[in-house]
């Protein structure tokens, strides 16, 4: 069945983004969040700002989820006179949330009982790869989900692999976070001894760039918003630190000991104080500085 509606249910800084490339791309928008602030900005991208949500479930071909936590995800699949009492189409969720794979299973063995379809879809690129539509996105569901999201994935994003079933793209995307928590703190301890040691930071990380110690976090996240001390990349440390914990929770699960991570976990709890839940992730490049810790 053909997608020409998508609903973006929650419209923060990567739901409105995502929501407006959809707008470029020739699909109409309906767009909720629970905060009607968002309202003005949704409309200026386009977007047709919806003050009830169950209206977004029941009229949209498709839907985007953009939300902080897994228990947002279940009480938006679960509202009274929502999704799961549409009989109209089949109609497929796409949850770009960071959640975790048992949460998502039990939410898609729900909807797939109401006829519906839930793809665990996380995403990398920040706030401008939302705006720009050059996501690199992980799916995790069956096969013939996928194809029918696959307009919007396409629109939304520059990558878009298929990685498996149901709760595969929320595990990729929980071993991809926790590799970049630990690189913040390894690259930032690294150049911290190169200043210590008497080479700039900036000149250090131009050479590591070129050889194997590179990694995002350098490549980009140095340049653009550590070493300007902007710190403004739109992706807080306290969705970083859940990210983490839920990795964590995974390894604990999978009954896999991971004793340098579960020590970067510590890192980025113990800092909460120093680097609070709203503040940019990347300042924990700096965890020491901000700490007064030596």
């Amino acid at each position: 069945m053909a997608i020409t509606t998508v609903g973006v249910v929650g419209l923060g800084n990567m739901g409105l983004g995502m929501a407006a490339t959809l707008v470029r791309k020739g699909f109409d928008v309906l767009g909720f969040d629970i905060s009607d602030a968002r309202r003005a900005a949704a409309e200026a991208a386009g977007v047709a700002f919806v003050p009830e949500l169950g209206a977004v479930l029941r009229r949209a071909d498709a839907l985007v989820f953009s939300l902080p936590l897994a228990r947002d995800v279940e009480a938006v699949v679960t509202v009274a006179g929502g999704l799961l009492s549409r009989t109209d189409r089949r109609v497929v969720v796409i949850d770009t949330s960071t959640s975790d794979p048992g949460t998502t299973r039990r939410l898609a063995g729900r909807l797939a009982e109401a006829g519906h379809a839930l793809l665990d879809a996380p995403v990398s690129g920040g706030p401008s790869g939302a705006a720009e539509g050059t996501l690199t996105m992980m799916v995790g569901g069956s096969e013939a989900d996928y194809a029918l999201a696959e307009p919007v994935l396409t629109a939304l994003s520059a990558r878009a692999p298929h990685v498996g079933p149901s709760g595969a793209g929320n595990i990729v995307k929980l071993v991809n976070n926790l590799l970049v928590a630990a690189h913040l703190v390894t690259t930032g301890e690294a150049m911290r001894l190169s200043e210590a040691a008497g080479l700039s930071a900036e000149e250090a990380v131009k050479v590591v760039n070129t050889a194997t110690g590179r990694s995002a976090i350098s490549e980009v996240m140095f340049p653009r918003w550590i070493l300007s001390n902007s710190f403004d990349s739109g992706f807080s440390a306290g969705l970083m630190r859940k990210d983490v914990r839920l990795a964590l929770e995974l390894a604990a699960e999978s009954a896999v000991d991971l004793p340098l991570s579960a020590h970067v976990g510590r890192i980025w709890e113990g800092t909460r104080e120093a680097i609070p839940d709203g503040a940019d992730f990347t300042r924990m490049a700096d965890y020491r500085d901000a700490t007064g810790a030596h």
